[in-house]
């Protein structure tokens, strides 16, 4: 195989492998899952509650992040998960600017997907983990596959540079 090919091959599967679709059936059983009871619950300094993230973002004045995951089966958003989304060094910096919102589609506990799916459907998330980016007032500056910044430095780098964007629009 020519190394053109052989490259193109390896990136064409880096980038297929860095979301997943919500509009697939996903069984949980035959995937490597985090357990349905852990899926529920938002990990520290983050809340599930949409509208009252606004609420606080505008008190505050502060931006808002909104992460759309598939907790218990999409393999990026359990790697993002676990190597940006819980470590305190991210919470810290990111709460700082931002008010942080999960909405999780988990396959393990419906009633959660089906509460969050109206997002789903009025974003139009193609893909998890996906990220918004908001006002306070609720007007989207930004989106993005949270997967393509997989470490906390380069996630908080690209947080600051989004908002020096917005900010200077």
């Amino acid at each position: 195989m020519k190394a053109s090919t052989w490259l193109v091959t390896v990136v064409a599967g880096a980038l297929v492998s860095t979301t997943c679709s919500p509009k697939k059936s996903h069984s949980v059983a035959s995937q490597n899952t985090t357990p349905a009871t852990e899926t529920a619950v938002p990990h520290d300094g983050w809340t599930t509650d949409f509208e009252k993230a606004f609420e606080k973002a505008k008190a505050e004045k502060k931006s808002v992040l909104v992460e759309f995951t598939g907790s218990d089966w999409c393999p990026p958003c359990i790697a993002m998960r676990k190597n940006v989304f819980t470590k305190t060094e991210f919470i810290n910096e990111a709460s700082k600017k931002y008010v942080l919102v999960e909405l999780d589609f988990p396959n393990g506990d419906p009633a959660v997907k089906e509460k969050n799916q109206p997002y789903a459907d009025k974003y139009n998330i193609e893909g998890f983990p996906t990220v918004i980016l908001f006002t306070a007032e609720g007007k989207e500056f930004t989106r993005f596959f949270a997967s393509e910044y997989p470490s906390t430095d380069l996630f908080l780098k690209h947080l600051d540079e989004a908002l020096e964007k917005k900010n200077l629009n």
